[in-house]
């Protein structure tokens, strides 16, 4: 996974670990290696701020006698990277959960993002994740647009055990979601989940639609699922979320798929969201609540 940027990462700690480098001879590192992070689909701002980043610290990088280098660079390496991939905590969330239980009032979480991003298979997910730390959950398939995409949350979900709320195609997407809240409240269901529709291409008319459910089902939060596949255009489709909709937590899909791996450092940076979960496969367990560490590790810097 992450080829191409786990290479750029690799080929930077060998040749400071293996050079005694001058000033000149680092700033042509971080050159090439600037190139390499671009050509591997990170933001150019990221990559701008992870190399500013790097310069800092190779500056003031010394390596005391009978240390391990290598280790040391990967330090510097996780050190920067460290400040540029932003996470939250969904303990936060949870203690959202655990103040409205008193009221019985749901917390509602709104998922957004592009067709293929695997936004569907990563609300039962969460839905999944939710019900082992003890909380119920009911699915809202807001998706009235897409041909089959009703039936594959429904499918998906029963599978998986949660109580699935649709209605036809063609239906106000946001009364799906108003329906699935009030169900939720009167059965005391802790979290409503809204699957929402996506396109291939981005348009305005579906921002617009996302922010009138926004607007009706007024939820807690809002999470835009980026594709580790994507690219930068995962990157740019967020920025867009973000500024019509607005979004307050990223999940990355795909990590386990064979991404150059921009997109996966980029994203969180880019668009000031932070990163709540990583997808790392297609089963129901493969959700984890440490992005940070994740990509680290995918990256050879854990």
């Amino acid at each position: 996974m992450l080829k191409s940027i786990s290479k750029a990462f690799s080929n930077l700690v060998e040749k400071v670990s293996t050079t005694t480098l001058t000033g000149p001879e680092v700033e042509s590192l971080l050159q090439d290696f600037y190139l390499q992070l671009v050509a591997a689909d990170v933001a150019v701002e990221t990559a701008d701020a992870v190399v500013e980043g790097l310069r800092q610290r190779l500056k003031e990088f010394r390596v005391p006698r009978f240390s391990d280098k290598r280790e040391m660079v990967k330090d510097v390496l996780k050190s920067t990277l460290s400040t540029v991939i932003k996470t939250a905590s969904i303990q936060d969330v949870l203690k959202t959960a655990e103040e409205r239980r008193k009221s019985g009032r749901p917390v509602v979480i709104m998922f957004v993002g592009p067709n293929g991003s695997g936004k569907t298979s990563t609300v039962v997910k969460l839905a999944h994740y939710l019900r082992k730390k003890g909380y119920s959950a009911i699915l809202a398939s807001a998706d009235t647009f897409r041909a089959g995409a009703i039936e594959q949350l429904e499918t998906l979900g029963e599978k998986a055990g949660f109580l699935v709320v649709s209605q036809q195609y063609g239906a106000d997407p946001a009364a799906v979601a108003v329906d699935a809240i009030s169900k939720a409240a009167s059965l005391r269901a802790n979290f409503v989940i809204i699957d929402t529709a996506g396109r291939t291409e981005v348009d305005r008319g579906l921002l617009e639609e996302m922010r009138k459910i926004k607007r009706v089902a007024k939820p807690d939060y809002v999470i835009y699922i980026g594709d580790a596949l994507a690219g930068n255009v995962a990157v740019n489709q967020a920025k867009m979320f973000d500024e019509v909709v607005g979004v307050d937590f990223v999940v990355l899909a795909k990590l386990d798929a064979d991404a150059k791996g921009g997109s996966a450092v980029s994203i969180s940076h880019a668009t000031g969201k932070p990163l709540l979960f990583v997808c790392t496969g297609q089963e129901l367990d493969d959700l984890d609540d440490n992005p940070r560490q994740r990509l680290l590790d995918a990256l050879g810097l854990a």
